[in-house]
C-alpha cells in the first residue's frame, strides 16, 4: 500500500481525496445568468457565473442589491428544475411580486424571517448540516447589514442603552462556520450587505460587518450608481459593479450594468466599454458606434447610436466570435494571469 493510500484510508474526514481528483476543484458548478457582464463580474468569463461559496453584494440603499441577488438565484432555479431558494429575510422589502418579476416560482422559495445574527447562524447551520452535495439549494440573505446581534436585541428589550461590541464577532463566526459547508456541499450563498463611508481625507466605501465577511467571501461587490436621464426625466440607472474582492476576477475591476424603468436590466449592458477597448467596436464619430471586422480592421455598417447597441442584432455577431470571449477573460480574469514565481525570482 502506498503512502497516499494509507493517508486516504486513515483520514476521518469525508470527501478526502487526491487533489487531482478533488470534487471541490474539478467539479466547480458555475451557473450563468442571462446578463453576460454579470457573469464576467462573478467569474471572469461570459460563460461562467454564480459559483458555490459566499458572494457579498454591498452598497447604499436602493442600489439594486436585492435585484442582483434575485437575478442570480433565478438563474440557479432555471438551471435546476428541483432546486430551492432558501431566502433569509430581515428587511421584508421583497414582496411576492418582486420574485415573480424575475420569473421565480414562489412555491420554490422557502422564506425564513430572521431578527438577529444568532438566529440566522443557528438556522443556516442546521439547514446546511442536513443537506448533501447532490441537493440543489441557493441561499440569499437580505440582509446581513440590517441584522442586529442577539445582545443588541436583548438590551433593547431590557431597556439598556449600552454599546454593543458583539455584532462583528457574531457575523465573523457566522461566515466562518458556513464557508466550509458551502464549498463542500456545492451551495452558493448570496448575502446583501450595507456600506459606510470611511472617515478620512479621501473617504471610501467600506463593507459593514467587520473583517469576517472579507475573509470568508469568494466575491465582494460594492455597487455604485448614476442616474440615466433624458433631459430632466430619469429613465433608469447606470449601476457600476466595483469588484472589491474575488477569487476569479481582477480586484478593482469596474463593470457597468444599466437598468431602465421600462425594460429592467439591459441584457447587453457593460459590453460596450470592453469592446471599445479591444477594438471590437469603434466610435467613428461622436455619438455613433459600429462593429469592427477583426480580420480586415474595417468598420462594419450600419453605424448606430449608443442606445441601439443594446440589442441582440448588434452583439450576437461579436459574441459568436470566440476571440472576443477570450479577450474578456484575459481582461477581467485572474485565472489566466497567475503570477510566475520563476520570473519573479529573476528580479
Amino acid at each position: 500500500m502506498s503512502i497516499m493510500d494509507k493517508l486516504k484510508k486513515n483520514s476521518k474526514v469525508d470527501y478526502t481525496s487526491i487533489l487531482a481528483d478533488s470534487k471541490f476543484f474539478n467539479e466547480k458548478d458555475m451557473v450563468p445568468t442571462d446578463v453576460p457582464m454579470i457573469n464576467v463580474a462573478l467569474s471572469g468569463s461570459v460563460d461562467g457565473g454564480l459559483a458555490p461559496g459566499l458572494t457579498v453584494l454591498a452598497g447604499p440603499s436602493k442600489h439594486f442589491k436585492t435585484s442582483f441577488a434575485l437575478i442570480m438565484a433565478a438563474a440557479y432555479l432555471k438551471k435546476y428544475d428541483d432546486a430551492v431558494l432558501l431566502f433569509y429575510d430581515s428587511e421584508f422589502g421583497s414582496p411576492q411580486a418582486y420574485f415573480e418579476n424575475y420569473s421565480i416560482d414562489t412555491t420554490r422559495v422557502l422564506h425564513t424571517p430572521i431578527t438577529n445574527v444568532e438566529e440566522l447562524k443557528f438556522d443556516i447551520i442546521a439547514q446546511l448540516e442536513g443537506l448533501d452535495r447532490n441537493d440543489k439549494v441557493v441561499i440569499v440573505i437580505d440582509s446581513v447589514g440590517n441584522l442586529a446581534s442577539k445582545k443588541e436585541l436583548d438590551d433593547a428589550i431590557n431597556e439598556k442603552s449600552v454599546a454593543d461590541m458583539s455584532r462583528a464577532k457574531a457575523l465573523k463566526g457566522l461566515f466562518r462556520m458556513t464557508t466550509p459547508y458551502l464549498n463542500m456541499k456545492n451551495i452558493p450563498l448570496i448575502a446583501v450587505n450595507h456600506t459606510y463611508q470611511e472617515i478620512g481625507l479621501f473617504p471610501k466605501a467600506v463593507v459593514s460587518g467587520g473583517t469576517g465577511i472579507y475573509y470568508s467571501a469568494d466575491n465582494i461587490w460594492i455597487l455604485g450608481r448614476q442616474q440615466d436621464k433624458v433631459g430632466t426625466e430619469i429613465k433608469g440607472y447606470h449601476f457600476v459593479i466595483n469588484v472589491e474582492k474575488s477569487r476569479y476576477v481582477k480586484e478593482k475591476s469596474k463593470i457597468p450594468i444599466s437598468v431602465s424603468w421600462d425594460g429592467g436590466v439591459q441584457h447587453w449592458s457593460g459590453l460596450l466599454d470592453a469592446a471599445l477597448s479591444g477594438n471590437y467596436v469603434s466610435k467613428p464619430s461622436v455619438g455613433w458606434y459600429c462593429r469592427v471586422d477583426k480580420t480586415t480592421g474595417e468598420l462594419v455598417d450600419p453605424k448606430v447610436r449608443e442606445k441601439d447597441t443594446l440589442s441582440a442584432d448588434f452583439w450576437k455577431p461579436i459574441m459568436e466570435d470566440t476571440d472576443f470571449k477570450q479577450y474578456l477573460t484575459n481582461k477581467y480574469s485572474i485565472v489566466n494571469n497567475v503570477i510566475n514565481l520563476d520570473k519573479m525570482d529573476q528580479h
